[in-house]
């Protein structure tokens, strides 16, 4: 007798994650998520991870509201399971204790089943009191072994040894269970590795442990994963629905249907009304700009191990800010960072900060600027690393961050920081008017300014689709912004960093006869830059070395500054970055306003 194979369906969490850079708006999958559950699907990932900061960020939407929407789609007795980082939760900063159960009562709340709960760095503290909250909110927690494939000619972490030993510590920690999940975010772990970590963890585990295996099809090896894991005893897998399947997703539900057909192994599904469900999702999915990155296998990802939920949504942002061509640069330079980092897994948030390192490392040169979390991570903020990372790097991280190596626990760090927690974010929200609920709590200590950005109504959408409407479109990749249809005249417009004078028709742009849909600010608006002051004698121009968005500008025409003085801050590819005075004097102008796009090498202000 076949044995029956469960299976979450992951299209409308990781797919949209590793597709569309999580940036897809309730409304336009609801109607998909109805056809899955109408094709007998009743186990779905339904939200955390990217896709709830993303919803904020770049959506102008609530992932409370989504998930609630989600729980009534997919009715009252689908298993609905979302994504925590342990103590990190939904964001790339970690929390301290009244957040992470706040995370988990707001998920119970709002309707979520099970979390999948895991730490990039498989430190088993980082996962005892988040998965304690789960348990008491009534969750079902899954429990998680995070897996990747090192880039060649590396060892010392991330074999089969090594995983055992992480398993043996969550099972003397005495963490609460209900399953556990082998998770290869970046789809590298070799088949053979998979089989023989569930083989050894099917003995390790009491009988009927329910085991489940997680991958992605980036390394073009997800299949035989999967039968690897099946073979070894898994229970349950991973898979998604066109078009958020296979690239950078997990296998489509068809193709592992097709592959396991004459083996002893049954999805149990109706394999006609999935693909009617398919076609659903695919027209609805119609409009949204697809990356071509998102559909291909990439040899190179053995040597540099990048998820596929990390890979769209950084090309995305890499598109946002006018670098795309810097993608394959980045690419190479990730192997490096990961060698000299500790081993942390390549899942979200360490592969962020490898990213964020390796980007600068091509921007900046080698080494020459630390990312802030990726030299926490090094310094110890996050957790113990698998391996001890590079002594230089730990050395170049102190020096450049201020900060000294720590080997205190993150959640006891946390817990002791005065800006981090419910009072803060409550204190925000009274200062701001804002309602002081639970839910706008975590919304302000999981997203911090653009949490608050988007409770005041101030958020922008950055969702990137075809505009079939444009007569002459300039590229796929225009993201749509939120322009009233009644705006027209004529504008200053930040395009790509650049100033220009457009006419303005509704939500259309005319930059020299092409149609571009654009985010627009009236040129005589006062919230422009301050006026400059009157100073003689030469001036030295301070200038953008990576493209970003103004954040914040902390100085003004006429403060006086030091070498090393910040002047402004910008945000690019989730990070937020100084830009400081290259000499002391007097600032004689700024040229930029918050919310500014800017490019590589624009003057941002002048100082005499």
């Amino acid at each position: 007798m076949s044995k029956k194979i469960t299976f979450m369906c992951t299209a409308f969490r990781d797919g949209f994650q590793s597709v569309y850079g999580a940036r897809v708006f309730t409304k336009d999958f609801l109607p998909a998520l109805e056809a899955a559950r109408d094709a007998g699907l009743n186990y779905f990932e339904a939200g955390g991870g990217a896709r709830f900061q993303s919803l904020y960020f770049y959506c102008n939407e609530d992932a409370f509201d989504m998930m609630d929407a989600f729980r009534t789609t997919a009715g009252p007795d689908a298993n609905l399971q979302t994504l925590s980082r342990g103590v990190n939760v939904v964001g790339l900063e970690s929390q301290p204790s009244d957040i992470v159960k706040l995370h988990a009562d707001l998920f119970k709340k709002h309707g979520m089943t099970t979390i999948r709960n895991f730490d990039a760095l498989n430190d088993v503290n980082n996962l005892v009191y988040s998965g304690q909250c789960i348990v008491d909110a009534g969750l079902k927690h899954q429990v998680v072994i995070t897996l990747m494939e090192l880039p060649p000619g590396c060892s010392g972490a991330h074999d089969a040894d090594f995983y055992e030993g992480v398993l043996r510590q969550i099972l003397d920690a005495g963490i609460p269970y209900d399953s556990v999940c082998f998770k290869d975010a970046s789809g590298t772990a070799v088949p053979s590795k998979v089989h023989e970590t569930i083989k050894r963890a099917r003995k390790m585990l009491p009988d009927g442990t329910f085991i489940h295996f997680h991958t992605h099809e980036t390394a073009g090896i997800s299949v035989q994963a999967n039968i690897a894991a099946l073979d070894a005893g898994a229970d349950a897998i991973d898979l998604s629905m066109a078009p958020c399947s296979g690239g950078t997703c997990q296998p489509d539900i068809l193709v592992m249907w097709h592959a396991l057909r004459g083996m002893d192994y049954d999805l149990d599904i109706d394999v006609d009304k999935v693909r009617d469900a398919e076609e659903v999702f695919k027209d609805q999915m119609a409009d949204y700009f697809l990356p071509p990155e998102a559909t291909a296998v990439e040899p190179l990802i053995p040597w540099s191990p990048m998820p596929g939920g990390a890979l769209t949504a950084n090309t995305q942002m890499m598109r946002d800010n006018g670098i795309m061509d810097k993608y394959p640069d980045l690419i190479r330079a990730m192997s490096d960072v990961v060698k000299r980092g500790g081993f942390g897994t390549s899942v979200t948030p360490v592969s962020q900060f490898y990213v964020q390192q390796a980007l600068n490392n091509v921007m900046f040169g080698p080494w020459k600027k630390i990312a802030e979390p990726y030299g926490k991570m090094v310094l110890g903020y996050f957790g113990k690393t698998p391996v001890p990372p590079d002594p230089e790097i730990v050395k170049l991280a102190g020096e450049q961050l201020k900060l000294e190596p720590t080997t205190t626990p993150p959640l006891e760090l946390n817990d002791a920081d005065p800006t981090k927690g419910m009072a803060p974010a409550r204190k925000r929200l009274e200062d701001e008017g804002l309602p002081t609920t639970d839910e706008n709590i975590f919304i302000v200590a999981a997203c911090k300014d653009k949490g608050v950005t988007f409770l005041k109504g101030e958020a922008e959408v950055g969702v990137r689709k075809i505009d079939r409407s444009a007569k002459e479109a300039p590229a796929p990749a225009a993201a749509t912004a939120a322009v009233p249809a009644s705006t027209s005249g004529n504008y200053s417009v930040s395009v790509n960093g650049k100033s220009y004078s457009v006419r303005i028709d509704g939500g259309t742009a005319l930059v020299n006869g092409k149609a571009y849909q654009v985010g627009v600010a009236d040129s005589g608006s006062s919230d422009g830059p301050a006026a400059p002051v009157a100073i003689s004698g030469p001036a030295t121009d301070v200038s953008a070395q990576m493209p970003g968005k103004v954040v914040r500008v902390v100085a003004k025409p006429g403060d006086s500054v030091n070498e090393g003085d910040p002047i402004l801050v910008l945000e690019a590819m989730k990070m937020e970055m100084e830009v400081t005075a290259p000499v002391s004097g007097t600032i004689a102008s700024v040229n930029v306003s918050a919310g500014d796009q800017v490019g590589t090498g624009d003057v941002l202000a002048a100082i005499a």
